[in-house]
């Protein structure tokens, strides 16, 4: 029997037993790869690809636990989840290093060309994309927007989306600005970002915002119907009101890093 996963429209991902079925994205076969390359280096907090079946879709192991991809319990806006995301989010990245991709991948989520190639980036940390298993991650998923790319790129998106440096995503105690620029202190912190990293942060997260607005509203000018819905849905204006707060509280999160 198959179940579907994810929350809102059919995203075509269903549970066979203990594995995943889901449409390939471009990157399917560079994917894969990564998969293997961190079963190898022993980072086990990903899904090891089993190859595809018979209707061409991959095949992945199924992550025991729970995603959060819908409301979210305040017990997610604790500190000791933030911390174990800036953790993971490392652990995850050093397994990447030395990571060879095939060289004609065609990458979804490319990074700007002035950022340092320095590991795989997933490109979409989030509370969604993270199965939690005891109030601990457990294991990260959908990776097709990976791509090589800079920590902080990464570290820049998944701060975004876990302090979160937006004004209407978490509880209204979180939407203050110095709660907020402690948060992302304590995220940093607890991925062990280097200080010339640190230094550009803020100005990173308005970057890596305004490129998920962007990639939303191409998409949606290219008829992807995913991209559609969701700039129907006000999300390219909630990001383009999101890189206006944080430039409006740039000075407050840099003070908070040094």
């Amino acid at each position: 029997m198959e179940e579907a996963l994810g929350a809102g429209d059919d995203n075509g991902v269903r549970r066979i037993g203990q594995t995943v079925r889901r449409r390939p994205g471009p990157a399917a076969t560079a994917v894969h790869a990564l998969l293997r390359h961190l079963c190898d280096a022993g980072f086990d907090g990903a899904p090891l690809p089993l190859g595809f079946d018979d209707q061409g879709r991959e095949v992945l192991t199924f992550i025991e636990g729970e995603v959060f991809d819908g409301p979210v319990p305040d017990l997610m806006w604790g500190d000791p989840v933030l911390e174990n995301a800036g953790s993971f989010l490392r652990r995850f990245h050093d397994a990447t290093v030395g990571f060879e991709p095939p060289a004609d991948t065609l990458w979804v989520g490319e990074q700007p060309g002035d950022l340092p190639i320095e590991v795989m980036c997933h490109n979409d940390v989030a509370l969604y994309n993270v199965v939690f298993r005891d109030g601990r991650i457990a294991g990260i998923i959908d990776f097709d927007a990976i791509s090589p790319g800079a920590r902080v790129w990464d570290v820049a998106h998944a701060a975004y989306r876990f302090v979160p440096l937006s004004r209407g995503e978490a509880p209204a105690h979180l939407a203050e600005p110095s709660e907020q620029a402690r948060r992302l202190r304590l995220f940093c912190d607890a991925y062990g970002l280097k200080r010339d990293a640190r230094v550009e942060v803020a100005d990173v997260v308005v970057r890596r915002v305004a490129a998920l607005r962007d990639l939303l509203v191409e998409g949606a000018a290219d008829g992807d119907e995913a991209s559609v819905k969701h700039l129907a849905e006000g999300d390219a204006a909630l990001y383009e009101d999101d890189v206006a707060y944080v430039l409006s509280i740039r000075a407050t999160l840099e003070a908070a890093l040094v």
